[in-house]
């Protein structure tokens, strides 16, 4: 059974946490990059409430981890990455793109897990 809380909306930031995204100077807010993305990729259809506040569903956050995972892991461009969500294959990405998103936390936490074995290393 699923959690209620993987059913509920994530806001545009929780999105961006979730997909690790960064910008050019290593900052983990990239708000801009899924606006650019709704802009450029039709099929992104947020819930858009009060004061503008985008709200994405399961569904969109699906997709939005499929469109990272052509443009940021397999740098396709993003004329090629529309050719491939208008056509069949576009379902086939999808255990692909989810796997790289896993691939990449587990690289964070190694790291992390890194830095604190480090750290300890210069307490002794």
């Amino acid at each position: 059974m699923t959690d209620k809380l993987d059913q509920a909306y994530k806001t545009i930031g929780e999105v961006v946490k979730i997909l690790n995204l960064k910008s050019r100077s290593g900052v983990n807010n990239s708000t801009h990059t899924i606006r650019f993305w709704e802009k450029n990729f039709k099929q992104i259809k947020p819930k858009i409430l009060r004061g503008n506040r985008r709200y994405y569903d399961q569904k969109n956050l699906d997709l939005l981890k499929k469109i990272k995972f052509l443009l940021k892991d397999q740098g396709m461009t993003i004329n090629g990455v529309k050719k491939i969500l208008n056509s069949t294959k576009s379902n086939d990405l999808d255990e692909i793109s989810n796997k790289s998103i896993r691939t990449d936390n587990l690289r964070n936490k190694i790291t992390n897990i890194s830095k604190i074995i480090k750290d300890l290393k210069k307490t002794k």
